[in-house]
């Protein structure tokens, strides 16, 4: 008989932001559909509970009034569904299109991927989180939006203050206070653009918005959304799978000889940590999962951080950064029809262009044996610093 929802109330979001491990797997063998008390959500933890709801979007809609991404960001695409849902994505599918980032996007990222290690290289040492991947992300992400005029130190405090309100759920008033800034710093940025582009079109996303005829509240929304995970994804995963290589020389050689294992690299680390940990759902009708009674109206998160250690899918070794691992579909970018529309962004950017850059320009990498890297992060997770030491140039 189906049991009604268990109820967590015995970890803290302290212990959830510092390692959140421990706790989804104790979930994913005693409770994997499970009210989690401080957080006020049922988390989600097991690979196929998240791939059923991902399925059926009638059950689990994205659309919830309550959400945390609607109150920071507006109500974009990402809390809409079915039809309404697909009429915008579709808008924004040639901008981040695999020709469209081969023809207009990857050429970009090698410049700036260039450039910024040509900066760092005589240094000899630095924090290649702050130093390399920061600045690679948000510099992309201001010319694929489509305000590169915005300074991309701007663009990474948006981004963060973003994030931090949409992980807010602990309700402090700090992070809803930052994020009213950068709401405003944001919108300031699209006017100014979105007049230019109206003239000139181009492929970034916010030219194919304004070509489309999308009402100013529809754009800043979906743009927020764009800068909150299109910043944090890349940039954590260049982290990520740096953190991962540096940590493993075999694995590090092996890219090293051959650069274009760096997209297996990236498809590994994001499985490993993915940087998008959790986003949300809600029940619409009484359901079951994992024999566990789920009342409609129910607000639930999906962790995909979780799913993607799945040791039934993943095996024992789940929790390693392996990437000779068997392949297998991982849920760092979710699933179904809110399947990420910038993997192939990500995928080249940090796989194909930004790992292997500065793989080749420093083959004497390797991390401070002084200044241990530090993680933080549960409902979006990575590197929070990555010191690192090489021979300067």
């Amino acid at each position: 008989m189906p049991r009604p929802l268990p109820v967590i109330d015995d970890v803290s979001l302290a212990e959830m932001y510092d390692d959140p491990y421990p706790i989804y797997a104790r979930l994913r063998q005693e409770a994997p559909v499970a009210w989690l008390a401080p957080a006020n959500i049922a988390l989600i933890t097991r690979f196929d509970d998240m791939i059923a709801i991902e399925r059926d979007d009638e059950t689990f809609p994205a659309n919830d009034p309550r959400s945390l991404q609607i109150r920071s960001m507006g109500h974009s695409l990402m809390r809409r569904d079915g039809a309404e849902h697909a009429s915008e994505r579709a808008v924004l599918v040639k901008s981040f299109s695999p020709p469209m980032v081969k023809s207009h996007w990857s050429p970009l990222f090698r410049e700036i991927a260039d450039e910024l290690v040509g900066d760092i290289a005589p240094r000899g040492q630095g924090d290649l989180f702050t130093d390399f991947a920061a600045p690679m992300a948000a510099r992309a992400l201001a010319q694929i939006i489509g305000i590169p005029e915005t300074d991309w130190r701007d663009l990474l405090w948006w981004s963060q203050a973003l994030i931090d309100a949409t992980g807010n759920y602990a309700d402090l008033p700090e992070p809803w206070e930052r994020c009213a800034r950068a709401s405003e710093g944001i919108d300031a940025a699209i006017d100014h653009h979105a007049a230019l582009w109206a003239k000139a079109p181009n492929p970034s996303a916010l030219s194919a918005m304004v070509a489309a005829g999308w009402p100013i509240e529809r754009i800043r929304a979906d743009i927020k959304v764009i800068i909150g995970g299109g910043l944090n994804e890349p940039r954590d995963s260049i982290g990520t799978v740096l953190l991962g290589l540096l940590s493993d020389a075999a694995q590090l050689e092996a890219v090293k000889a051959d650069p274009a294992l760096g997209r297996k690299a990236f498809e590994e680390a994001v499985r490993w940590v993915a940087p998008i940990g959790m986003y949300p759902r809600r029940v619409a009708r009484e359901t079951v999962l994992s024999d566990t009674v789920l009342p409609a109206g129910t607000a639930i998160g999906l962790s995909a951080a979780s799913a993607c250690r799945d040791e039934s899918h993943f095996g024992e070794s789940a929790g390693r950064f392996d990437m000779n691992r068997p392949k297998a579909q991982h849920l760092a970018f979710g699933s179904g029809p809110h399947f990420c529309l910038g993997t192939w962004m990500a995928r080249s950017m940090v796989g194909d262009i930004a790992v292997p850059a500065l793989l080749d320009a420093l083959p004497e990498l390797r991390l401070d044996p002084q200044n241990p890297p530090r993680m933080g992060g549960w409902v979006f997770r990575g590197p929070l610093s990555l010191p690192a030491i090489w021979s300067p140039k």
